[in-house]
């Protein structure tokens, strides 16, 4: 007797699966870096059985990115039973809430945190309409819990609690949910109290001149990060590089470098370099870890400011390098964090190191994240008062 046919049954939450998988992969590949063939296969079904749930690549990106930031939006709604609490109970439960969404969207919501960009501009506009809600609330209620803030200095905290909850989708750093969120309870709460310093003297922008023709490599490194930051790495292309540096064709960026993604790992490894190359010297000099943690984080500042186009590349980019460098530029950053981490832990020794490298993290992206979300040159995020919040990050307070 023959057996009957096993039936594959499609499963109810089919539909979710498909989500979940696809916001993994943007968030790790980025949106022009996934088909709708590689999201199958993930799922082990076919792409027409992807399209009879999606219609397109871009309607998965769009679902998914919205969904997210609508997350945040949701999170900030105080519920009706802590109306009339004290402010800093119903701060203390917007923050929990935020915390909670993140580490359940952990995989995902790189997604949202680089990948925006490529929503078309009606999509974008409702993602931003509920990340100002999220702000908004947050500014609400540092003006109560703090009634001497300025408006510039609630958005600045604001951000700097929003961007040490989102950092942790940035890396693969494995802490228990309960220690995870204890950390990130903690380092808010340390964000909200800082008292940052005044408002410093606006940036000195240095003029640019004419890179001579010996050192070409280096204007075509400068002018690909500014195009790739401004367009974003899929949409830039080799000709426009060789435009952009003042070459006669792209032919002669094949003098140079293999390709775009050559560049942009060129520009990664140097960058990488030299926080690297910082870390001894400073340490070397210091009388104790928390003076050799100070001199990185300004160091770390400084370089930041002066190549803040690169700073954002490089989390937003990463994963058009080429997967040799990916790996090396990857274990070079790793082993950047559990230097630094070292430092945390002889500073907060109850601490684990991998509590300190999630702070350490933490700290990285705040960088970017003030620079992005507030402008790179508005004075209210200066170099003094990012490398005031990085202090207060990883110290849990500032420096002595």
């Amino acid at each position: 007797m023959s057996e009957t046919p096993r039936v594959r049954r499609r499963p109810r939450d089919r539909r979710a699966q498909i989500a979940a998988a696809s916001a993994e992969a943007f968030g790790a590949l980025g949106y022009h870096g996934v088909s709708m063939e590689d999201i199958a296969s993930r799922l082990d079904i076919s792409s027409t059985a992807l399209y009879r749930h999606y219609p397109s690549k871009y309607a998965l990106f769009r679902e998914e990115a919205l969904r997210l930031s609508a997350h945040s939006a949701e999170a900030v709604r105080v519920p009706r039973e802590l109306t009339n609490s004290p402010a800093a109970q119903r701060l203390q439960h917007v923050v929990d809430a935020l915390i909670a969404k993140s580490i359940s969207n952990r995989r995902s919501a790189a997604l949202l945190r680089w990948q925006s960009r490529y929503l078309e501009p009606e999509d974008y506009r409702t993602l931003i309409e509920h990340l100002v809600r999220t702000y908004a609330v947050l500014g609400e209620l540092l003006a109560e819990t703090r009634p001497g803030l300025d408006g510039a200095d609630r958005a600045v905290l604001a951000t700097a609690a929003l961007s040490v909850i989102g950092s942790i989708s940035d890396h693969h750093v494995s802490v228990p949910v309960r220690s995870l969120t204890g950390r990130l309870r903690s380092a808010c709460a340390a964000v909200f109290d800082t008292d940052l310093p005044p408002i410093g003297d606006p940036p000195v922008t240095a003029e640019t001149s004419e890179v001579p023709l010996a050192f070409k490599h280096e204007l075509l490194l400068e002018r690909a990060i500014e195009l790739f930051h401004e367009r974003g790495y899929p949409n830039v292309s080799v000709e426009e590089i060789a435009t952009a540096a003042g070459l006669p064709a792209s032919s002669a960026v094949y003098r140079f470098y293999r390709g775009k993604g050559d560049i942009l790992a060129a520009a990664f490894r140097r960058a990488a370099d030299r926080v690297s190359a910082a870390i001894g010297p400073a340490i070397a000099a210091a009388d104790g870890p928390e003076q050799a943690l100070t001199t990185l984080i300004e160091l770390y500042v400084q370089g930041s400011f002066e190549q803040r186009e690169l700073t954002f590349v490089y989390y937003a980019e990463i994963s058009n390098v080429p997967a040799e460098d990916r790996t090396v530029l990857r274990n070079i950053q790793r082993l950047n964090v559990e230097e630094w981490a070292k430092l945390v832990v002889g500073v907060r020794p109850e601490l684990s190191a991998a509590e300190a490298r999630v702070l350490v993290h933490a700290a990285l992206a705040l960088v970017v994240d003030l620079g992005q979300w507030l402008g790179p040159d508005n004075p209210v995020c200066d170099q003094g008062r990012v490398i005031r919040l990085m202090q207060v990050i990883l110290f849990g307070r500032p420096a002595a």
